[in-house]
């Protein structure tokens, strides 16, 4: 990790330090890149320590978004154990659905959750395996989509303790637990998938570094990636359809990639191919 910021005074490893021992990041786990990111990102705008220290907590609470909700990591854990003891597929979505429940990106999508995953595969026909970038809690929603247990599903996410549930989701369900903790902005993934999620998260990598998304999409080692974004602010107060349409054709103009739209009632999603 670098120590100091290039032609600053800033010492970005301590400050990295101070901000992830903090009483609110502490037992997240968040990787140093991901810090150390905000306060490079930062430090382009000032060199005043202060002011750097306030922008990069200000982008941190916006990324961990804590007013989103979350679960209850142990108690999930133990809800699992003993849905997967009672050997019923219903006990099992029961708590799944508890979980997806207990954050706002993913409680949104619960009365649609059979037809999202019907109409999105019906896309993309059922992939053998699968990105899910900036996951959240979606890999609880393995359970709707088509031979799951088949699929190689490789999720990431900021948040430790999140993936490590995940990953103990995934073996009881009889996949590799190949959930990782990696900030896909700064070391997006290198592994090869038939299909990636990007749920309802560009609109936050643009907040975190503006034109960002384009690139990032580019680097992804799939031919098809799917990208959702809500059609309404979180409130449900106005529509987002027009600027999140906006932000995915702008990010996405320079490449020769085709898009097909599939519109949800608070959910859009843009099925980008790349093509050979």
């Amino acid at each position: 990790m670098t120590k100091a910021i290039t032609g600053s005074d800033i010492d970005a490893e301590s400050l990295t330090r101070e901000i992830l021992s903090s009483g609110k990041y502490r037992n997240l786990g968040i990787p140093g890149a991901t810090v150390l990111d905000l306060i490079n990102q930062a430090a382009l705008q000032t060199d005043d320590l202060k002011t750097v220290r306030k922008l990069v907590k200000q982008k941190m609470h916006n990324l961990v978004a804590p007013y989103l909700g979350d679960a209850d990591y142990l108690q999930a854990q133990n809800s699992l154990n003993i849905a997967y003891g009672t050997n019923s597929p219903q006990e099992v979505r029961k708590v799944c659905l508890q979980i997806l429940a207990s954050h706002a990106s993913t409680r949104e999508r619960i009365p649609i959750l059979s037809e999202f995953y019907s109409a999105i595969f019906e896309e993309t026909g059922n992939p053998q395996s699968i990105l899910d970038l900036a996951c959240g809690l979606n890999p609880f929603s393995i359970p709707w989509m088509p031979a799951s247990r088949e699929i190689r599903y490789h999720a990431y996410d900021i948040i430790e303790p999140r993936i490590r549930l995940i990953n103990h989701f995934l073996h009881l369900n009889g996949m590799p637990q190949l959930a990782e903790t990696r900030d896909i902005l700064v070391q997006p993934p290198t592994v090869k998938a038939d299909v990636a999620f990007f749920f309802k998260e560009a609109h936050r990598f643009e907040q975190r570094q503006k034109g960002s998304t384009g690139t990032f999409l580019q680097s992804i080692q799939s031919k098809v990636i799917l990208v959702s974004l809500p059609t309404i602010n979180l409130a449900g107060s106005h529509s987002k359809l027009d600027q999140h349409r906006r932000l995915v054709y702008d990010s996405i103009g320079n490449f020769p990639w085709s898009v097909k739209e599939i519109l949800f009632e608070n959910e859009i999603v843009f099925c980008i191919r790349k093509g050979e």
